[in-house]
């Protein structure tokens, strides 16, 4: 079987201009512009970037004893101890919202690319089942994720107040903060790409078996235990896409004098500007798993979708 990179995201981009721009209609831009942003509303967006500023030894105190600064704080304001404590707890049960409607939001926006249309209240509870098995798994994942997150953050935390009150050599600093950031990519990489896969290739399958997420990341692992580093470059593919986008990106913030960035920063209104997007990617991952063979096509049978090669035996 020949997979493709490229001809599954020239499929993708086919499918967006027809569904969007074949002919243009504002409100079906806006309808599955919704179920886009309800889609990618757990999907991470993260800047990062600081900058070490000054080199005082006062700044680095201060910095390594903030955890005891602020728990002497906390003991010494018990209102406010109470108070971020009841934040913390509506925050969580904010989170737990989201990721439920974002989770239902997934199906939404995948029936509407697959079958064309722009469709809202239909697919909100035909999914309803699968929407709830996905949100139960992402919700333990992401804090499993998140505690890891924690537990590595402390680790480093404990590991850079070690190298800068401890006696250590220039070669034992090095390889220690190579350590942490080998550690830290290999967090990025491995979460990375389990979101990735479960995104663009569990819910599908979901989609098309209706089944739950625990069935449908067996059918997956199957296929992925096959052809592991077909999947692996498809990550890397989508990185590069990522990139790309980025700069695209900024370039239309820069050609519209930031405006265009203003309206992608408003939560609805800049999944609908970059609704063009979000579709291609969509279709993109859809076609791309259907180069596997007729069990991993979720298009309608009555269409002819991408061509393949051969089914997978």
């Amino acid at each position: 079987m020949s997979i493709s990179y490229s001809r599954p995201l020239s499929m993708g981009y086919q499918r967006m201009k027809k569904a969007l721009f074949q002919p243009f209609d504002i409100s079906k831009w806006f309808r599955i512009g919704f179920t886009a942003f309800l889609a990618g509303l757990t999907d991470c967006h993260s800047n990062g970037g600081g900058n070490n500023s000054g080199n005082h030894y006062n700044e680095w105190d201060n910095f390594f004893s903030f955890p005891q600064t602020a728990w002497n704080w906390l003991t010494d304001n018990p209102l406010w101890a109470n108070l971020i404590l009841v934040g913390l707890v509506f925050l969580i049960i904010l989170i737990s919202v989201t990721i439920w409607v974002s989770a239902r939001g997934k199906f939404m926006f995948l029936h509407n690319v697959v079958h064309d249309n722009s469709e809202i209240s239909e697919p909100w509870h035909e999914y309803r089942k699968e929407g709830n098995s996905l949100f139960w798994f992402d919700f333990v994942f992401g804090w499993f994720a998140f505690a890891v997150f924690v537990l590595l953050a402390a680790y480093f935390f404990v590991s850079a107040k070690e190298l800068y009150y401890g006696d250590f050599t220039k070669p034992a600093i090095f390889l220690a903060i190579l350590q942490m950031v080998l550690l830290f990519i290999g967090y990025m990489i491995i979460f990375g790409y389990i979101g990735l896969f479960e995104k663009d290739f569990v819910v599908p399958l979901m989609y098309k078996y209706r089944i739950g997420v625990l069935k449908a990341w067996g059918k997956f692992l199957a296929l992925l235990s096959k052809k592991l580093f077909t999947f692996l470059i498809y990550g890397l593919f989508i990185f590069v896409l990522g990139i790309a986008v980025v700069i695209g990106v900024i370039f239309f913030a820069l050609i519209t004098c930031c405006i265009g960035l203003l309206l992608i920063a408003i939560p609805y209104i800049g999944a609908v500007v970059l609704l063009p997007i979000s579709y291609t990617f969509r279709a993109f991952s859809i076609e791309f798993l259907a180069q596997f063979g007729d069990k991993y096509n979720v298009f309608p049978k009555d269409e002819l979708g991408l061509l393949v090669d051969s089914p997978e035996e």
